[in-house]
């Protein structure tokens, strides 16, 4: 039988639609109470078939902390061990990284961590990743952005759900409960945990947050503030996801995206009310590579204020050589001439598969697409060279894009085999100023698209396909009456 606080997690794991279809979950444990308290509420779960997906465990150490470190990774593996869970632990150069990428420890940590447990979790073939955030962590997070400036979407705090690549989602069970909570549940079981020193340091500041602001703020409110913070996360949320649709319906309609520059129609841009406005803003800047970090509330507002103004020739500079400025009745999203775009790899990089990946002067959307959506003929009349479809399960994700490179070899569609990709090029008669600017797009194992030129025999739908991969690339130097050339169309049947 479950006890209270298992039965409060089950339920808001039900509600939010947490772990729906989820064959395997890793758990990321850290073995400080919270993680320790998700670690057994979840075996719980499982015990009683309220979960049925099966249960791995990660740990990754920061190697921040000495030999406490140790003592962490030593404690999560013999508790997994009591629990009969496989375990994955990970050590991480956060200082050498932080130092490298002229970061703070607090980011360059969470950028491994994240990226760690996304690896820990495609190796064990784990469609979600439980972390233990709570809710007095939405409430430290909801504070943090409200002292550093926010709309809607900050105000949401830390979402129940949040998809990354090859639709691996990180989710949070233990939101809908306090610290407290959790303590006590710990001490019912007789379970014990590992103590973090360092979130007692106050100089980093969600620990100012959590040590000294929370409780202030507790002495001046009259009910739990904790309670509180995070009901004002939960409707803004929702709020939030509500913005989102209504952005996502008219994005295509008034944006104009060209490689490192996004154009909003004004006449369709301004009736709009300002919460998707906003968030249009937030989706011009991530197409063009801007990160969100650094930017505030007050640069939307004064975005916004240009909009509003239409006043030509004047610019706003954002951070990181970005800017925005009004012509022809368009706002303009761009980079400041003579700023280039920070490359993200020397190599490849690895697709969103759904959602989109910024590579180079490049913008590349992935879909997946099932029954209706699949109509050949809509798609065979409005195709262009910038746009493909693949039969999803002929690909072995993960999917990558990369520049060509010498002696590649791939099956072009209509082919009778394989070919040297520098060859295909000069049989196709390919220009020069078109090849330099050619992507391979290939999955684990093949090249399945040379972009903008031609997909592959081997990734081809056919009247047996249920599931479709769609890739749409755009880049603003390479336009259909440019290139001229014949991509081939799919055979079907």
């Amino acid at each position: 039988m479950l006890l209270e606080f298992e039965s409060k997690i089950a339920g808001f794991i039900k509600a939010n639609g947490l772990f729906d279809s989820a064959d395997r979950i890793l758990l990321a444990v850290s073995g400080g109470a919270d993680s320790t308290a998700l670690m057994y509420a979840m075996g719980a779960l499982k015990s009683e078939k309220v979960l049925s997906a099966d249960t791995v465990c990660a740990h990754i150490n920061h190697q921040l902390r000495g030999t406490d470190a140790e003592l962490d990774e030593a404690f999560v593996t013999s508790q997994a061990a009591e629990l009969k869970l496989a375990i994955t632990t990970k050590q991480l150069d956060v200082r050498g990284y932080a130092r490298r990428n002229k970061l703070s420890i607090e980011t360059a940590a969470r950028e491994l961590r994240i990226e760690s447990l996304l690896e820990i979790a495609k190796a064990n073939n784990c469609s979600r990743i439980a972390t233990a955030h709570q809710k007095n962590d939405n409430a430290e997070t909801v504070v943090h952005r409200l002292l550093r400036g926010t709309g809607f979407r900050g105000l949401g705090g830390i979402w129940p759900v949040r998809t990354f690549a090859d639709d691996i989602r990180f989710v949070r069970p233990l939101l809908c409960v306090r610290r407290d909570e959790i303590l006590k549940y710990l001490e019912e079981r007789n379970l014990k945990w590992r103590e973090d020193h360092t979130n007692a340091d106050c100089t980093y500041r969600r620990n100012f947050i959590r040590h000294r602001l929370l409780p202030a703020l507790q002495k001046a409110s009259c009910g739990c503030i904790v309670e509180q913070l995070s009901e004002l996360a939960d409707s803004a949320w929702k709020f939030y996801r509500l913005v989102c649709g209504r952005a996502e319906k008219m994005w295509p309609e008034l944006a104009d995206f060209g490689g490192e520059r996004v154009a909003l129609n004004l006449k369709r841009f301004l009736p709009e009310p300002e919460p998707v406005k906003v968030e249009l803003v937030r989706r011009s800047l991530r197409a063009i590579g801007s990160g969100e970090r650094d930017l505030t509330q007050r640069h939307y507002e004064r975005i916004l204020q240009l909009a509003e103004q239409k006043v030509s020739n004047k610019k706003i500079e954002l951070p990181d050589g970005f800017v925005v400025g009004f012509e022809y009745g368009k706002v303009i999203f761009s980079r400041q001439k003579g700023q280039q775009p920070k490359r993200q790899t020397s190599d490849s990089i690895e697709l969103k598969v759904p959602g989109q990946t910024g590579f180079e002067n490049y913008l590349i959307e992935a879909s997946v697409l099932e029954g209706k959506e699949c109509d050949v003929e809509k798609f065979k009349a409005g195709k262009n060279q910038f746009v493909e479809w693949f039969d999803f399960d002929k690909v072995k994700l993960p999917i990558l894009v990369r520049f060509r490179e010498g002696g590649e070899r791939f099956w072009p569609l209509g082919s009778a085999g394989e070919k040297k990709v520098g060859k295909f090029l000069t049989a196709a008669r390919v220009p020069q100023e078109i090849r330099r600017k050619v992507l391979i797009i290939s999955d684990s194992e093949k090249i399945i698209w040379v972009w903008p030129i031609r997909m592959s025999e081997q990734a081809r739908i056919t009247d047996g396909t249920r599931k479709v991969l769609q890739l749409r690339i755009t880049d603003a130097n390479i336009s259909e009456t440019k290139t001229g050339i014949k991509t081939g169309v799919n055979k079907h049947g």
